[in-house]
């Protein structure tokens, strides 16, 4: 695993109606039907024509801030705060992705499902998309700063992740790691913005994404395992092999542990049995779900991989319902 194997030839020059479209969107999605056509390489390269991004980004920020109010007491703020967190998961994610198309679109070209993606299709140059990223992230960084200071700090600490992901598949077999760290940030930071602190049930709780991650990152990366063997990127699909439903099943049993955790710790101070037995039941109830997924996951299938990989936007909002209904108790 640890020669490079000789890089293939670019893939042919997509052809006009490829440029109208990108291969690996939800079919009808809102871009393609009803976004002005001047805008729609843009929204493609934030990734708006496939919303589960968004979702995956969103809900640990609504873990945190559950997690908050359920050891702290509900607080007005904390309204502002869901909603900031959705339009700024949107806008990073955004920002997220499009950074990721400029680092990656030399790959890209050479890998089916990604070749008609803007940049490698020559819908966007690199230069526009600079300029567009750029835009999300300031659109992004005037949320953040309706924050408090360490909910900032925080923030633009984050930065440092979301630069570094995109190469982490040329250096590391564990790519997926540094997805999760970027991508469950969101839980300290939505956290600090209620409580002004980090503690110990948050790091649990931001443990548990990258748990998660690592679960649902993986089944996406075995869409691509072969022709990411071809190009010789990195990933846990390729580590992992035909070991990979043992290590799903481990991930699945960390993220309810490192969850479970954080609930007990959230409510160490005061112990409440009913909101304990109910933000358990979140989790426990996640667990179901990622059970679901694995009893219909066919590895070798890159339509179930995906499928599996999106069920996952229920699954994440499963604890934070919970989490959310037993903070209002």
């Amino acid at each position: 695993m640890s020669e490079t194997p000789k890089m293939p030839e670019a893939a042919p020059a997509p052809d006009a109606a490829s440029l109208n479209k990108v291969a690996d969107a939800p079919k009808d999605n809102w871009v393609d039907l009803y976004a002005p056509e001047a805008a729609k390489p843009y929204l493609r390269l934030s990734r708006a024509d496939r919303p589960i991004g968004t979702w995956l980004l969103f809900f640990p920020c609504l873990w945190g801030v559950a997690l908050a109010a359920l050891g702290s007491g509900y607080k007005s703020w904390d309204l502002w705060l869901a909603v900031s967190c959705l339009a700024g998961a949107f806008l990073m994610r955004g920002a997220g992705c499009t950074w990721n198309d400029i680092a990656d679109r030399h790959i890209d070209a050479k890998v089916a499902r990604t070749r008609s993606r803007p940049l490698p299709s020559g819908a966007v140059s690199v230069t526009k998309a600079l300029l567009w990223m750029v835009g999300q992230a300031l659109a992004a960084a005037a949320i953040l700063f309706s924050y408090n200071g360490t909910a900032i700090g925080l923030g633009l600490a984050s930065l440092i992740l979301v630069a570094i992901y995109p190469f982490a598949k040329r250096f590391t077999w564990w790519p997926q790691v540094f997805l999760g760290l970027a991508f469950n940030w969101g839980a300290l930071l939505a956290y600090a913005a209620h409580t002004a602190t980090i503690t110990p049930e948050v790091v649990a709780l931001y443990a548990a994404g990258i748990a998660w991650t690592l679960y649902y990152d993986t089944i996406y990366a075995h869409q691509d395992r072969e022709d990411d063997a071809l190009i010789g990127v990195k990933s846990t699909a390729r580590l992992f092999g035909d070991k990979t439903r043992a290590w799903l099943r481990l991930f699945i049993g960390l993220t309810l542990g490192l969850m479970g955790l954080s609930v007990i710790l959230a409510l160490r101070a005061q112990p409440d049995m009913l909101k304990m037995a109910i933000a358990l039941a979140g989790v426990w109830a996640m667990g179901w779900h990622m059970a679901w997924q694995m009893q219909k996951l066919d590895l070798d299938d890159p339509a179930s991989c995906l499928r599996a990989f999106r069920a996952n936007r229920d699954a994440g909002l499963i604890p934070a319902l919970f989490l959310a209904a037993a903070a209002l108790l």
